[in-house]
């Protein structure tokens, strides 16, 4: 398998052999690649699973057909996969670090974070991103031989958001720009699906109607394409087709363009990827313009409508709540937990073990909380 991505992919792909390997050394697999291990490790993990009960935006439990954390991150899988192997790239690495990029998210989903990083203001904060490394290389406790999941190089780095510089998760190394294209991708197939998908959900909890669709010009131009392709076609359907629509547009314009971008670039390695000054995987300025108004739509529209705003800030409460209750009494924290108050100090622990509960589970520990004051 090694042989064949050596013999099929792209020389700027990053190879499965060619991976820097993991921090704590283990035997080679019989057959699978380090990149398809990776993939199945994150699978099989309690914060894999424990996403399904997780809000992506509407609160948990409110719709059988709204996404949660874990269908989200299916989807953004699934995109990258199909823009990775359009480009002759790495699709098992892309497919992985698609999967983990959220396996660190809060409770309640951006409405919760914004909470836990309020009560950890003054104790190193919170940001999701860095949530799931700690995850990855620290929380998760399946192997006895080493903490974590023990992923690959290239999939640790993956899960990083990058700014001026990028610090790699091997201390020592040297400094770059950018991550490899397969991160690239994970990143922006992210932005492609909570772009669509968010519209989709809204529309499907009844909170955008028809002519509000139609101020954002993504929305207006899939719209006319399906129109002329389906002219008969009538909601339910046509939404759903719309969305869809727009997802082809996305994706279509990152590969086209991004296929662009790369040739100019001349880029023939991996690490050659690492050294640019800016990511090579991008939309056309056109379509840039177009999401960054489709995103100012969802946050007037969607993501701070009453119907959503109102129920995230009851549900965050009740987590400002149980987080004050476990730094007042850490006893109620779990044993595995608590034996991690000496080394990572209270608040952190204390965030760590609140980060990783599902929006059920901290209800019902706030309703015990509760229970237990009468």
């Amino acid at each position: 398998m090694e042989a064949d991505e050596v013999r099929v992919l792209a020389s700027f792909a990053q190879k499965s052999g060619e991976s820097r390997g993991r921090q704590y050394p283990e035997p080679r697999h019989a057959y699978r690649t380090e990149f398809q291990r990776d993939r199945a490790r994150i699978i099989h993990s309690r914060a894999f699973r424990r996403l399904e009960y997780k809000t992506q935006v509407f609160l948990n439990g409110t719709g059988d057909h709204l996404r949660t954390r874990l269908t989200h991150s299916i989807e953004v899988a699934s995109i990258s996969r199909t823009i990775a192997r359009a480009l002759g790239l790495n699709e098992d690495l892309a497919e992985a670090i698609a999967l983990a990029h959220d396996l660190g998210h809060s409770p309640f989903g951006h409405s919760g974070e914004e909470m836990l990083a309020e009560c950890m203001r003054d104790h190193g904060g919170f940001d999701h991103n860095k949530q799931s490394q700690r995850v990855v290389e620290l929380l998760e406790t399946a192997y006895p031989a080493f903490p974590g999941l023990n992923l690959t190089f290239e999939v640790r780095e993956g899960l990083r958001k990058h700014q001026a510089f990028y610090d790699p998760p091997v201390e020592g190394e040297e400094k770059y720009r950018c991550p490899s294209l397969e991160a690239q991708i994970a990143n922006l197939a992210d932005e492609i699906t909570y772009y669509s998908h968010d519209l989709d959900d809204a529309v499907d909890f009844d909170i955008l109607n028809a002519a509000q669709l139609e101020e954002t010009a993504v929305w207006r131009s899939s719209h006319e394409s399906v129109s002329a392709r389906y002219p008969d076609v009538r909601e339910p359907e046509l939404h759903k087709l719309i969305i869809g629509a727009i997802i082809d547009a996305q994706v279509r314009d990152v590969v086209m363009t991004s296929a662009e971008v790369i040739v100019k670039a001349g880029v023939r390695s991996a690490d050659e990827v690492r050294r640019q000054e800016f990511p090579l995987i991008r939309y056309s300025e056109e379509r840039l313009a177009a999401n960054q108004e489709l995103r100012r739509f969802l946050y007037k529209n969607v993501y701070y409508h009453p119907r959503v705003a109102e129920v995230n800030r009851q549900a965050c409460e009740m987590l400002r709540a149980v987080f004050e209750a476990y730094v007042n009494d850490p006893t109620r924290l779990g044993d595995m937990a608590a034996k991690r108050i000496e080394k990572e100090g209270l608040h952190r622990t204390v965030c760590d073990y609140v980060a990783g509960m599902t929006d059920r589970y901290l209800m019902e520990e706030f309703e015990r909380l509760i229970a237990s004051r009468r």
